[in-house]
C-alpha cells in the first residue's frame, strides 16, 4: 500500500513524513546521509578519491601536464575541473555531449576553486611567461542519488590533497623541461571548502543532502560552500522559491558544522593512507 501511494502521490507521500520531522529513508531533516571516502584509489592518477554520500558516487582523477603560462597571467598555472554524467549513472542521463547538469556542476567546480583559493594557481608556475603545471581534474558520477555539488566537492579536494608534482627543470642547454617522477612534492593546499546542500519543500520546510527524489520534488535548492574559518566562499541558488536571511543562516551555520564533520573524515582516511604507504 505504501509504495502504491509513494508512486501515484510522491509528494503527499514525502509530505507524510516532513510534518512527522522525519523523511522516508528513516532520516532527520538536518541529517546528511553515511559520507564513505577512499584516497589514491586510481594508481595511474596524480592524485584520486572516491566518495559516497548515501547511494550518490563520484570518483576524481587528477592528471598533470605542462604548457605555457597565459599572457594575462604569467605566473600563473590552470586548473580544469570536468563534471562527467554518463548514463550508467542514472537513467536521466543520455550518452553524447554534456548536458545541464554536467555543465553546471563543471562550473560551480570551477567557481569553488576559484573563490576559495584551494590551491593557489601561482603554485604552478614553474618559470614566470614559459612554463607551468595544468591539474585536469576528472570527476565522473558513478551512480545518482541527488546531491551531486556536495560529493564532487569532496572528491575534488581529497584528490587534490592526495596529489603530488613531479619536480621540473629547464635544462639551460636545451630550453627543455625535464621532469623528475621519483622525486615528488605534495600540492599546497591553502584552503579546504566543503559543499552543504539544501532542499526547501512547499517553500517553508528545510532538509539537507536531498535525495534524487528529493531534488525533484522541492521548490528551491541551495548550496553552501565554507572553509575551515567559518568563510563563505560561495552560495549555490539555481532558481527555484526565494529563501529568507534567517533561512540562509541555519543554512550557512549547519554548513559550518558539516565542515567539520568532512575535514576531520579528510584528515583521518589521509592519515591512514600514509601511514598504510
Amino acid at each position: 500500500m505504501a509504495a502504491g501511494f509513494k508512486t501515484a502521490e510522491p509528494l503527499e507521500y514525502h509530505r507524510s513524513f516532513l510534518k512527522e520531522n522525519c523523511r522516508p529513508d528513516g532520516r532527520e531533516l538536518v541529517e546528511f546521509r553515511t559520507t564513505t571516502l577512499n584516497i589514491g584509489s586510481i594508481s595511474t592518477a596524480e592524485g584520486s578519491a572516491l566518495v559516497k554520500i548515501g547511494n550518490t558516487t563520484v570518483i576524481c582523477g587528477i592528471k598533470m601536464e605542462l604548457a605555457n603560462p597565459s599572457v594575462e597571467a604569467p605566473n600563473k598555472g590552470y586548473i580544469v575541473p570536468n563534471v562527467d554524467l554518463p548514463p550508467l549513472c542514472s537513467s536521466g542521463f543520455r550518452p553524447g555531449a554534456p548536458g545541464e547538469p554536467a555543465q553546471a556542476a563543471s562550473q560551480f567546480m570551477a567557481d569553488i576553486i576559484e573563490s576559495s583559493e584551494v590551491v593557489k594557481t601561482e603554485d604552478l608556475c614553474i618559470e614566470r611567461g614559459k612554463l607551468c603545471w595544468v591539474l585536469y581534474c576528472d570527476l565522473m558520477c558513478l551512480d545518482y542519488d541527488g546531491n551531486l555539488l556536495d560529493t564532487c566537492a569532496i572528491a575534488l579536494l581529497a584528490a587534490l590533497k592526495n596529489a603530488q608534482l613531479p619536480e621540473v627543470t629547464v635544462n639551460a642547454e636545451t630550453s627543455l623541461p625535464e621532469v623528475d617522477l621519483k622525486k615528488r612534492k605534495p600540492l599546497q593546499i591553502h584552503r579546504h571548502p566543503v559543499a552543504s546542500s539544501f532542499c526547501v519543500f512547499d517553500n517553508s520546510i528545510l532538509i539537507v543532502d536531498p535525495t534524487g527524489e528529493e531534488e525533484r520534488l522541492s521548490t528551491a535548492q541551495l548550496t553552501v560552500v565554507t572553509d575551515e574559518d567559518g568563510r563563505l566562499c560561495s552560495v549555490h541558488k539555481p532558481g527555484g522559491t526565494s529563501l529568507s536571511g534567517e533561512r540562509l543562516q541555519e543554512c550557512i551555520s549547519r554548513a559550518q558544522v558539516r565542515h567539520r564533520e568532512i575535514r576531520k573524515l579528510i584528515d583521518k582516511v589521509a592519515q591512514s593512507v600514509t601511514s598504510g604507504k
